[in-house]
């Protein structure tokens, strides 16, 4: 068994773990969630390049954009509380 072929356990653990903080109320555990998502995908693009899974390539990569959007969108409530327009 090669050593990219166990990279696919620690990317379930940190996917389930993302989605886990991606639940919180708190909008650093969400922060922490997305990159963790993004971190997640990098390991299952590396894994899916490893075993020629391309589909499941191409969705990392979709996955990845909508978690920097998540990222984006979640920090703008914090800069919303920082200059208030009133």
């Amino acid at each position: 068994m090669d050593w990219i072929d166990l990279l696919q356990w620690p990317a379930m653990v940190i996917t389930v773990l993302a989605a886990w903080l991606i639940g919180s109320l708190k909008p650093s555990r969400r922060t922490v969630g997305f990159w963790c998502f993004l971190l997640s995908n990098l390991l299952w693009v590396i894994w899916g390049w490893h075993a020629q899974a391309w589909a499941l390539i191409t969705l990392q990569v979709c996955l990845a954009l909508m978690n920097i959007r998540g990222v984006k969108k979640n920090d703008q409530p914090r800069e919303a509380e920082a200059n208030p327009s009133t």
